[in-house]
């Protein structure tokens, strides 16, 4: 493990030069003070977790110092937002402070979040706040723990410099690591403005950088394409069988990678609600819990326009194809698995969707209904979970439906089942009002909680002693927050 002064960089995107980002310097927040660092999240850098306690691991990641090597560049982008295009983002409020090359062999993007103003701020204040930055750690480190692919955190910053949005809060900074920043709506920039050779010139850098298996074929830009499907499809499914809400699906937001990527107004369902809108801002419910599904393919097909200049229409529209039909078998994999079934039957999506309506209509807890289900055997879990449900006669029908699938499955005991179950249904997740109890004590400048909450969701599927109460159901007050864009 090495000290923050031993960090290898190679700042490949930099290079670029000037027509993809623009060279800015973090500007400092007063009085930086650790708020939580993420180990495992770290150690990617090959970091020795106990240098997050040394002042000058707050210094560099407040603005208040800077490696000599680093190359701090804010990105230039565009995107789609609620549909329509805006032809000039970028990052307002973040800095790619270069990328940092572990003994893995892996290049690792230093980005820090609320880092100033840039020429993309657009009049902002290039800010985050306290409360954003520590929603964004928490999920970006949850979701990871729970196998779906996104971003990580490596810390948050917190400060005493004022910043104003719905009210006064305090300013913060959250590290973000990816092995590429690069978003749709980084080549959508290039394509609306006909900058062709930069165009390419981008496209190539993902394809080389990240891609590399794709040179090998007839057609690279094109298999580089399929695979960014199959990557969307897989996520996608991910984020539908676990119950995650993204929030803003813009294309701005969508990384290159397949990966989660940009956290604002996110959520994980508490009752099991397909309408469900975590952003009080999407008044259309565009970005609802069931149209991330679609709108995946919505965003698929603005980049595949990118790419036009690549890749023939017909062949993009073919790519664009294979993407409902991976996403039903990746959804459909998890699904069965969470249900307890390791074989496949035709009727099985039906089952899943007769199970999803009963809940739907009961306001059942989505992923304390599937944990339940694999504490005890099929017969006794279904009798226990019955009372959850208000059509209790609909519920007996699927339980007798789903014991009798049970039953078809090859001859296992209980003690496996519950361990293949509880391996792949979380007894933790990151539900709203457990962030917003850590958030709260964080504003009164006790971190302990944003810690404990973080720990207990690194390992989700493991019951943890003495952790009880991050295992229920949300009160009445935890089901309604409203959470917005604003940060």
């Amino acid at each position: 493990m090495k000290a923050l002064d031993e960090l290898t960089f190679d700042n490949r995107f930099a290079r670029l030069g000037d027509a993809f980002s623009t060279s800015v310097l973090p500007e400092p927040i007063a009085e930086p003070r650790l708020v939580v660092a993420s180990d495992a999240a770290l150690a990617l850098l090959d970091l020795d977790p106990a240098q997050a306690e040394e002042p000058v691991f707050a210094e560099l990641f407040s603005g208040h110092k800077l490696w000599a090597e680093a190359d701090p560049r804010a990105m230039v982008y565009s995107g789609h937002q609620f549909g329509s295009y805006n032809p000039r983002l970028g990052d307002g409020r973040g800095l790619l402070l270069g990328e940092v090359y572990n003994d893995a062999g892996e290049h690792w993007d230093l980005h820090l979040k609320g880092a100033g103003q840039t020429p993309y701020s657009r009049m902002g204040d290039g800010r985050a706040v306290l409360r954003s930055s520590i929603r964004e750690f928490l999920a970006s480190e949850a979701l990871h723990a729970l196998g779906i692919p996104t971003s990580r955190a490596g810390c948050v910053i917190g400060s005493s410099t004022p910043v104003w949005r719905e009210k006064q809060e305090r300013a913060a900074m959250v590290l973000r690591l990816a092995q590429s920043h690069v978003r749709f709506g980084s080549l959508e920039y290039f394509f609306y403005t006909k900058q062709n050779e930069q165009l390419k010139e981008l496209a190539d850098h993902v394809l080389s950088l990240h891609y590399a298996e794709c040179l090998e074929q007839p057609e690279p830009y094109l298999a580089m394409f399929r695979t960014i499907v199959e990557r969307q499809a897989e996520l996608i499914a991910k984020w539908q069988a676990y119950g995650f809400c993204h929030g803003v699906m813009n294309t701005d937001n969508m990384s290159i990678l397949g990966i989660t990527f940009d956290f604002g107004p996110f959520a994980f369902l508490d009752d099991f609600d397909q309408n469900f809108v975590c952003n009080h801002s999407d008044h259309e419910g565009r970005y609802s819990f069931s149209n991330q599904v679609p709108i995946g393919q919505w965003n698929l097909s603005a980049l595949a326009q990118a790419l036009t200049p690549f890749i023939s229409v017909e062949a993009l529209r073919e790519a664009l194809g294979m993407f409902l039909p991976l996403y039903q078998a990746h959804y459909l994999d998890l699904m069965r698995r969470r249900l307890g079934l390791t074989t496949a039957e035709d009727d099985d999506a039906d089952l899943i969707a007769r199970l999803l309506q009963l809940m739907q209509n009961s306001g059942v807890d989505y992923s304390l209904f599937f944990r339940r289900l694999g504490e005890e055997s099929a017969d006794i879990a279904v009798s226990r979970l019955r009372d959850d449900f208000v059509d209790m006669l609909g519920f007996d029908a699927w339980a007798e439906a789903y014991k009798a699938r049970i039953a078809r499955e090859p001859a296992t005991s209980q003690e496996d089942r519950r361990t293949r179950m509880h391996a792949v249904n979380p007894l933790y997740i990151l539900r709203n009002y457990l962030a917003q109890r850590a958030i709260e004590a964080a504003e009164q400048g006790d971190y302990s909680e944003v810690r404990r909450l973080h720990q207990v969701l690194c390992t989700p599927f493991e019951e943890q002693p003495g952790m009880d109460s991050y295992a229920q159901r949300p009160p009445d007050w935890g089901k309604h927050l409203e959470i917005s864009c604003s940060s």
